[in-house]
């Protein structure tokens, strides 16, 4: 089983790179147990999300 950090590291890399079939399942296997890492993954997800939202209307305001 993967430790929290371990686990944080694979949702950080999941962002940059296609993990391995072994990764997505070790890392799936602990998000299933683990609050914690489930709510440091909807976070991240949250921070990608508003940042290119932001980018997306400050391109827009641009002339």
């Amino acid at each position: 089983m993967l430790t929290c950090k371990e686990a944080t590291h694979l949702i950080s890399e999941a962002l940059d790179r296609p993990l391995s079939w072994p990764e997505r399942l070790r890392l799936r296997t602990h998000l299933a147990f683990c609050s914690g890492c489930q709510a440091f993954r909807r976070q991240l997800d949250f921070l990608r999300s508003a940042s290119r939202r932001f980018l997306t209307r400050r391109d827009e305001d641009e002339p």
